[in-house]
C-alpha cells in the first residue's frame, strides 16, 4: 500500500535507504544518506549546499536574495511560500547578477498562483530566472526536527521530469561536499570595487527615494551587504561609499569617514578574518565609530581578541527573542547565522550587549574604551520586524559625537 503523503516523508528521514515515489521529480539527499522525495520547482538541475532552516511566515524573496545564505539550501518552516509572487522591489542583494545566494529551496505545499497587488512574476518563473532548484512536497516539520536533532548538513537537490535518478551517486556528491566550516564566502558575493550608495527606504506613494548630499559620510565594508542596511542608514542622513571586503586601513581613511560599517555575510568568520581583522584593529585603535551586524559583529569580536564557533542549527528566522541589556528590553528580531561569538572569551574592554531568549548564545558587544559596537541579528530586517532599528541612531549618535563641532 502506498503511504500517505506525510508518512512517507517521515519514513524517509528515518530511512538512510529512503523511500521514492514513482514519480517523484526531485530529490533532497543529505550528506548522512537521507533521501527525501518531492516534486521540482524552479531551475533545472541539481543545488548544492548546507542544509539550513529558517521560521519566516514572510520575506521570502529577501531571505533568498540575502547575501548571507550563499552556499546554503534553505528549508521553509512556514508551509505557503510563494503564495504572493515575487517583483524586482524586494531584492536584497546589491548586484544580483554577480553574487553568489542561497542554492537551493525546500517548500512543503505547492507554489499557488500570487495573490498581491505587488506581484510582478510567479514564484517559480523568478526561481528559474535565477537559477534556484528546489522541492516541493516536503514535509518540512520532520526535516526540521532532523536539523535540530543532527545538526546543519550538506546536501544535494536534484531534479529529473522523468523521476530518473542515480540516487548512490547523490549520497556519494553529498557526502562529500566541503563543510563551511573553514570557508571564506565573501569574495563570492561582495563588491569588487568602491561605488555609492544613495537609495533610501520604500514608501508606499513613492517607492524608493534618493538621499541629497548627507551630512555624514559612512564607509561601509561589503561582505555581502543587504540593501536594507544601506538603505537605513541613508534614511539617517548618511551618504555611503560602499568598499570591498579586502580594502586596507589606508585606503578606507583616504575616504575620510565619519564611521565604518562592517556588514552581514557569509560563511566562517575565521576564514574572512585573515584579511579583514587587521583592517577592523586599525580602525579600532585609530577610534574610528564602528558598527558591525551579523558577519561584521563576528568580525569585530575577532578584531578585538575573541572567538567565533560553529552552531549546530544555527539561527535562521523573523521571530527570534532577544534581550538588550542596555534598555532591559526584550526585541523579536531577525536572524541569519550558523556562527557565533563565544562569549567566555570576550575580552574585558567587551561588554555583552544583547543576548538570544533561545538558546542564551551571545548577540552583541560593545567596548569600552573605544566608539565600537556590534549585534549578531539583523536589525534593518526587511519585511520586518522592526524593533531594532534604534541600533541605526545609535551608530549615528556614536558618528555626531566624535565628528568635530564647527567653529
Amino acid at each position: 500500500m502506498t503511504p500517505s503523503a506525510p508518512l512517507s516523508a517521515l519514513t524517509a528521514l528515518t530511512d538512510a535507504q529512503g523511500w521514492v515515489e514513482p514519480h517523484a521529480t526531485a530529490l533532497l539527499v543529505l550528506a548522512d544518506g537521507t533521501v527525501i522525495e518531492g516534486e521540482a520547482i524552479g531551475a533545472d538541475g541539481q543545488a548544492e549546499g548546507e542544509v539550513c532552516f529558517n521560521t519566516a511566515m514572510t520575506g521570502y524573496e529577501e531571505i533568498l536574495t540575502d547575501p548571507s545564505y550563499a552556499g546554503q539550501i534553505i528549508t521553509f518552516t512556514f508551509p505557503h511560500i510563494g503564495n504572493v509572487g515575487t517583483n524586482a522591489e524586494d531584492i536584497e542583494t546589491v548586484d544580483m547578477d554577480k553574487a553568489d545566494h542561497a542554492r537551493g529551496v525546500i517548500v512543503h505545499a505547492d507554489i499557488t498562483t500570487p495573490s498581491n497587488w505587488r506581484a510582478a512574476s510567479h514564484f517559480d518563473a523568478w526561481l528559474k530566472a535565477r537559477g534556484i532548484p528546489g522541492i516541493a512536497g516536503v514535509d518540512t516539520r520532520a526535516l526540521t526536527a532532523l536539523i535540530r536533532e543532527r545538526g546543519m548538513m550538506n546536501a544535494v537537490i536534484a531534479t529529473s521530469a522523468d523521476a530518473t535518478f542515480d540516487r548512490e551517486a547523490l549520497k556519494k556528491k553529498a557526502a562529500q561536499l566541503p563543510v563551511m566550516d573553514g570557508l571564506d564566502l565573501v569574495p563570492s558575493v561582495g563588491a569588487t570595487q568602491d561605488f555609492a550608495w544613495a537609495e533610501t527606504s520604500w514608501d508606499l506613494e513613492k517607492g524608493y527615494g534618493t538621499l541629497g548630499s548627507g551630512a555624514l559620510h559612512v564607509v561601509a565594508i561589503d561582505y555581502g551587504v543587504k540593501r536594507n542596511i544601506l538603505r537605513l542608514l541613508a534614511d539617517r542622513d548618511c551618504r555611503i561609499t560602499v568598499v570591498p571586503a579586502t580594502a586596507s586601513f589606508e585606503a578606507i581613511m583616504a575616504l575620510k569617514p565619519d564611521g565604518v560599517f562592517l556588514s552581514n555575510g557569509p560563511g566562517d568568520p575565521a576564514a574572512t578574518g585573515d584579511y579583514s581583522v587587521p583592517v577592523i584593529k586599525a580602525l579600532i585603535a585609530a577610534s574610528v565609530p564602528t558598527f558591525g551586524i551579523c558577519l561584521g559583529h563576528q568580525m569585530l569580536a575577532l578584531a578585538v581578541g575573541a572567538k567565533t564557533m560553529k552552531m549546530k542549527q544555527g539561527h535562521h528566522g523573523a521571530n527570534h527573542p532577544v534581550k538588550d541589556f542596555t534598555t532591559n528590553k526584550v526585541e523579536i528580531v531577525s536572524m541569519n547565522h550558523g556562527f557565533a561569538v563565544d562569549r567566555e572569551s570576550l575580552p574585558n574592554n567587551a561588554v555583552e550587549t544583547h543576548v538570544s531568549l533561545f538558546d542564551g548564545s551571545n548577540c552583541g558587544m560593545a567596548l569600552t574604551d573605544r566608539p565600537a559596537f556590534s549585534v549578531q541579528h539583523h536589525p534593518e530586517a526587511s519585511p520586518g520586524p522592526r524593533d531594532s532599528h534604534y541600533l541605526f541612531d545609535r551608530f549615528v549618535a556614536m558618528m555626531k559625537d566624535k565628528k568635530p563641532k564647527a567653529a
